[in-house]
């Protein structure tokens, strides 16, 4: 492990068959951060496409583990960050664009803001039109009640009906949430080792919003600023939106699992085991009415989530598996 007390920042990328997309991140960091010592410490999970031996021949120089299985999202970060030397720790997809110095932005920010010792940024598309995904509320029975009998899909932009998603906020303003998404975390290392890093059954999604209410617990406030800003792509390590779909349902399980009272848990598991259903309803009943093939193709994605549930509900066992087959479905290596 290096111990080169210059470092302020190690920033650590999972990469997992985004060859091009990875290059033009380390490229991004490269050409955008100025003003911050940092080291770059990749894992790419098994790749198909070259993409370990195009990053080992990167310019910036990553110190790079190529793996032989998919160890999923959670394990490569705690991987990255055994080999950590910066103050602070840096977490980016490997599908973003560093944006106008985000990263020292966010330095920057983390130092004028420490009290709240998770920080994140803003979000956008390559279009630059907003990605919301930045940040997230936690998840409670209002919400999970909006979401199975459709009131955030008809509201959402508003708060209200869409609370998770924090519906008709721009991010356009510095603001405290509950949930930085691990796509630009950025959290001081001394934190990231007392919490032990990711939770581990988190084998993809989830992993963030654990580590985060566990850093509430211990006084942490996390943050996120328009400041800094990054392209996230999104959706590029996906094979299928039935396999991130079941993937999210049983983060969300293991979620409430961990994080909710006993008391509380049957419900929320019964209202995110509706959310698939009612979709699926809804989507085969707007395809009957209006032929539409979208909304078929739509209403049989929901039906085939539905029809999961047996795998999802109990959400990832300890080694970061699904219950059926002893495998997470379509796995990749990094969050949208």
């Amino acid at each position: 492990m290096s111990t080169n007390p210059q470092i302020e920042l190690s920033i650590l990328v999972v990469s997992y068959n985004t060859r091009e997309m990875t290059l033009a991140c380390l490229d991004s960091i490269a050409r955008e951060t100025r003003a911050s010592a940092y080291e770059v410490i990749v894992v790419d999970n098994a790749s198909k496409d070259g993409s370990a031996v195009a990053i080992g021949n990167h310019h910036v120089r990553p110190r790079l583990f190529a793996l032989n299985d998919n160890i999923g999202f959670a394990r490569a970060n705690n991987l990255a960050a055994q080999h950590a030397s910066g103050r602070y720790v840096l977490l980016i997809n490997p599908d973003t664009v560093v944006l106008d110095r985000a990263v020292d932005r966010l330095r920057e920010f983390a130092e004028a803001r420490p009290e709240a010792m998770i920080w994140g940024g803003r979000t956008v598309f390559a279009d630059r039109t907003l990605n919301a995904a930045s940040c997230w509320s936690r998840m409670t029975l209002w919400n999970l009640l909006c979401r199975a009998v459709g009131l955030t899909g008809m509201f959402p932009t508003t708060e209200l009906f869409n609370g998770e998603a924090y519906g008709g906020w721009r991010r356009d303003t510095t603001r405290e949430v509950d949930i930085v998404s691990g796509c630009f975390l950025m959290t001081p290392r001394a934190l990231w080792n007392e919490l032990g890093g990711f939770d581990e059954r988190f084998f993809m999604y989830g992993e963030e919003a654990d580590l985060c209410l566990r850093a509430r617990a211990l006084g942490a406030r996390p943050c996120v600023t328009p400041a800094a800003t990054i392209i996230h792509h999104g959706g590029a390590s996906e094979a299928t939106r039935a396999g991130k779909s079941i993937k999210l349902l049983a983060a969300k399980a293991s979620l409430i699992d961990r994080h909710w009272s006993p008391l509380m848990r049957p419900l929320g598991l019964a209202l995110l085991e509706a959310w698939p259903l009612t979709r699926w309803f809804a989507r085969a009943a707007q395809a009957a009415v209006t032929g539409s093939a979208a909304a078929s193709d739509t209403a049989a994605m929901w039906h085939e989530v539905w029809s999961a549930r047996r795998a999802w509900r109990k959400g990832y066992d300890a080694d970061g598996k699904l219950p059926l087959d002893g495998h997470p479905p379509a796995a990749s290596a990094a969050p949208t």
